[in-house]
């Protein structure tokens, strides 16, 4: 099962879903794991509703947080930025389908960091 999921992620960081740069995008956050040099910029487009109507993508770091960023940004397509801010680690958990240690969880967790940050639309950010 886990052979699966392993190739799942493979998949997610060879072809990443909405991987790129929004022009004009209404919320842009970028940040870093200093750790390992990940790297995660999320642009987003929003309707008057506060619903995600084009997400995207960039930066660079290993398998692992790539494919997170892929993942979240395929399943946050359509959500209210309201539902973004009650995604959790657990989520992203499920959504890779491996056990991760301390050190990957961080790479794991850099996408959702940076997508919440941005939809609350502030500078600091508590893991829950």
């Amino acid at each position: 099962m886990h052979d699966m999921y392993r190739e799942f992620i493979l998949d997610h960081y060879k072809n990443p879903r909405f991987h790129g740069v929004l022009d004009n995008a209404d919320i842009t956050y970028e940040d870093d794991n200093p750790l390992c040099g990940d790297v995660i910029r999320v642009d987003l487009r929003v309707n008057g509703d506060k619903r995600v109507v084009d997400a995207a993508f960039s930066g660079q770091g290993c398998a692992i947080s790539q494919a997170s960023a892929s993942m979240l940004m395929e399943e946050i397509q359509g959500k209210t930025l309201d539902e973004i801010k009650e995604y959790t680690r657990a989520d992203i958990l499920e959504m890779l389908g491996i056990e991760l240690g301390p050190v990957r969880l961080k790479c794991a967790m850099l996408a959702l960091k940076v997508l919440k940050v941005g939809a609350y639309g502030v500078q600091e950010w508590v893991e829950d």
